[in-house]
């Protein structure tokens, strides 16, 4: 059931990103690309121990509900406020 709710959030954020730069949108106002990962490739990354921050970004109450264990609620509304609670030293996952 995870599964799905995960592959539904990636989905709907891909869905909503501008794919006509090959997978790629630069971030407003800055200059780190965003690149799209599979949710099987995440899950892997997890498993075989690399360092990544799992970062919800749907409403607090959402989070609350039902989240991804580990990872940080950051809602979208509150990023710019936020932002450097997300950690720097490895692969940064918004979901």
């Amino acid at each position: 059931m995870r599964l799905i709710w995960v592959v539904t959030i990636v989905a709907l954020l891909v869905l909503g990103a501008d794919l006509s730069r090959g997978g790629q949108m630069p971030l407003p106002g800055g200059d780190v690309p965003i690149e799209f990962i599979r949710v099987k490739e995440v899950a892997q990354l997890l498993n075989d121990g690399a360092k990544v921050a799992l970062v919800d970004v749907r409403s607090r109450q959402d989070y609350l509900i039902r989240h991804i264990k580990g990872a940080l609620s950051v809602p979208l509304e509150h990023m710019d406020m936020r932002g450097r609670e997300i950690p720097r030293d490895g692969l940064v996952v918004l979901y």
